[in-house]
């Protein structure tokens, strides 16, 4: 997308290793062979009432082989970067999977994919962040964190910076090569009221979420930083004096902010399909959302369009091509508030009749197998629908929540329970003051069906995190949720200082 790709990357023999390793992997009579080579660079500042805690730039890079053989897997990793290492691998992925086959329950069969050719896809962003020197990152920190320390009301602040430049070669034996690269970044600043009385705290934490950009996200006028700085001290003392919220059932009004984080959990998670067959159970567990519902699962109202996709601009899973060379691709999880569809890699999709991945495998690791993991799934906006300000006049008694904090979630994905950064009161249509102690709860499927008015394209925004966990062993994916504001009535309030662990 207009950048090159890292020439310190390009100029490893991707080529050769990817001969050396298919070829040794076709001679030994694979049904499938892919290799992986990737160079991933970590950036991390973190900051304690301005002064340095952290930084450190990490380099990994390695490769790695996954075959298919005989109707089972086959995988080896290692760090060498040369055509010897990367047969050892390929003949060692086999081994693995002759030693696997004995005791392999099902068969592995991987749905077709059309080759690409040679392929090379950019990430969209302007300035790589690892061009910038880490004197000028700790110092923009610093600056930051000193503007929110000059207010009374802070005691301490807390400023992270996490940039990640991720570079990708795959090949397999059914001809697709690909190149890939792409950039992230997310910066959080988190001041702290203290009453030394009392010891009573509350903190409050910046609300621009991490984005598939690059340092322009803080030096452009892409968020504005300066106005979020100068207001969060007069937002947190508010915080501090609001009254604690009296436990019931409100109408809220969500922002984008907060609505990602429930849209992650409730429904990006229970929308995997290796999680609603069962597969995955171990990590955060399995889905209520089984196959057996596809079609039928009254999921939210009629208004509820959800979306899975990797191709979204500046999403955190956008890319050109999976871990399994499939294409990037966007389609529908949730219509007019059924589910109607689900995330896949290539096993499932074959394993479960869906004829095609929709491009689902990601590896956070060169060590590490690729597994299914999310998409950017988002609630779409509504055409020409209402302003947050709309929303809200359309609620006599309910609660406007903006910002996420704390969440927790059963293991079907579906008795959940959320708090926020900031809640407002709404009174008669207009907003009345803070509150804080708020957290909601509900099933998945009352809160969605509870959503009686979707924001307009206004509203829209795209969240997300950069540390989705999944797998045993664990890996971590970044990955965004774009939703607008909306409107849900009914919903029970818990006073998270009385109840919430009750």
């Amino acid at each position: 997308m207009g950048r090159p790709v890292d020439p310190a990357f390009t100029s490893l023999p991707l080529a050769a290793l990817a001969d050396a390793a298919l070829t040794r992997a076709r001679e030994l009579g694979v049904d499938h062979a892919d290799l992986r080579v990737e160079r991933i660079r970590t950036g991390d500042v973190v900051l304690h009432d301005a002064r340095l805690e952290t930084s450190h730039d990490d380099d990994e890079h390695g490769l790695a082989v996954r075959v298919v053989h005989n109707g089972s897997w086959g995988f080896a990793g290692g760090v060498v970067l040369t055509p010897a290492a990367a047969v050892g691998l390929a003949e060692e992925a086999v081994e693995i999977a002759r030693a696997c086959h004995p005791v392999a329950t099902e068969r592995v069969e991987l749905a077709a994919e059309p080759a690409c050719g040679d392929g090379t896809w950019v990430s969209s962003y302007d300035v790589d962040p690892f061009d910038v020197p880490m004197s000028d990152r700790i110092a923009l920190l610093t600056d930051w964190s000193q503007r929110l320390l000059a207010s009374a009301t802070v005691r301490h602040a807390d400023a992270r910076l996490r940039h990640v430049r991720e570079n990708k070669f795959y090949a397999d034996t059914a001809g697709t090569m690909t190149t890939q690269q792409r950039v992230r970044l997310q910066c959080q600043l988190t001041g702290i009221w203290v009453d030394d009385e009392s010891g009573r705290f509350e903190s409050m934490r910046t609300l621009a979420a991490p984005v598939g950009r690059g340092w322009e996200w803080l030096t452009g006028d892409l968020h504005d930083w300066d106005g979020e700085l100068a207001e969060l001290p007069e937002l947190l003392a508010e915080k501090a004096a609001a009254p604690s919220v009296e436990a019931g059932r409100y109408d809220l009004v969500v922002d984008p902010s907060n609505l990602w984080l429930t849209i992650h959990e409730s429904i990006g998670h229970a929308t995997e399909l290796d999680r609603a067959l069962g597969y995955e159970a171990n990590y955060a567990g399995t889905s209520f959302a089984t196959p057996d519902k596809l079609g039928t699962l009254r999921y939210g109202s009629p208004g509820m369009h959800v979306t899975g996709d990797r191709q979204a601009e500046h999403g955190l899973a956008t890319i050109g091509w999976d871990d399994e060379g499939v294409a990037a691709q966007t389609w529908d999880l949730v219509r007019d508030g059924t589910l109607v569809g689900y995330q896949l890699d290539r096993r499932i999709a074959a394993a479960t009749g869906a004829g095609r991945s929709n491009g689902c495998a990601f590896a956070d690791s060169p060590l590490h197998v690729p597994i299914q993991r999310m998409a950017n799934v988002s609630l779409q906006p509504v055409a020409g629908g209402p302003s947050t300000e709309e929303l809200i006049a359309g609620v006599d008694n309910g609660i406007f929540i903006v910002g996420d904090k704390s969440w927790s979630i059963d293991m079907q994905r579906y008795n959940f329970q959320f708090t926020g950064q900031r809640f407002y009161r709404i009174r008669g249509g207009a907003l009345d003051g803070m509150l804080r102690d708020v957290a909601y709860q509900a099933t998945t499927t009352d809160f969605w069906g509870s959503m009686d008015a979707v924001g307009g394209p206004q509203t829209y925004v795209l969240g997300g995190a950069m540390n989705c966990g999944k797998g045993q062993p664990g890996q971590t994916a970044p990955v965004s949720h774009g939703c607008p504001a909306a409107r849900f009535r009914d919903v029970r309030i818990l006073n998270t200082l009385t109840e919430a662990g009750s």
